[in-house]
C-alpha cells in the first residue's frame, strides 16, 4: 500500500482557517497562493498545488495577533503581494529582506495574519 504523502512525521499537513466569509477567504487563498478549492458536503476545503497541505475554512474569529504565524513560500513575492488587496486582503508589511529571503506579512479577508516568503536571489 502506497504511503499517503500527507502522513509525514512532524509535517504541517492540515490547516483550519477561520473566516467571516468562507467563500471570500477561499477565493483569497486561491488567488494569492494558487490553492485548489473544492466544495464538499460540510463546506469548502483546499489543497496546495502539491497536495501536501490540505484544510478547510470555518466561520470564526481571526488570528489577528502575532502568535503562531504561518509563512507560505511564493514564486514571485511582489506579484503575490499585489494580488492580496485584489483578493480582499490587506498588506501589513511589504516585502523586505531578511537574510537571504524576502518576507511580507498580510491579512486574509477574515483578518488572519500570514506571511509570504521567497528566496532573495
Amino acid at each position: 500500500m502506497a504511503k499517503n504523502p500527507l502522513a509525514r512525521h512532524g509535517g504541517l499537513t492540515y490547516l483550519h482557517i477561520p473566516a467571516a466569509d468562507v467563500r471570500q477567504s477561499a477565493g483569497f487563498y486561491a488567488s494569492v497562493l494558487g490553492w485548489t478549492i473544492e466544495e464538499r458536503e460540510h463546506g469548502l476545503r483546499f489543497a496546495d498545488r502539491e497536495g501536501l497541505l490540505i484544510g478547510g475554512f470555518g466561520v470564526g474569529p481571526a488570528q489577528r495577533e502575532e502568535r503562531l504565524v504561518c509563512y507560505f513560500y511564493v514564486e514571485d513575492i511582489k506579484a503575490a503581494v499585489a494580488r492580496v488587496a485584489a483578493a480582499g486582503g490587506e498588506v501589513v508589511s511589504p516585502p523586505a529582506a531578511e537574510n537571504d529571503i524576502q518576507v511580507a506579512r498580510v491579512r486574509d479577508p477574515g483578518g488572519n495574519l500570514i506571511g509570504l516568503w521567497q528566496f532573495a536571489g
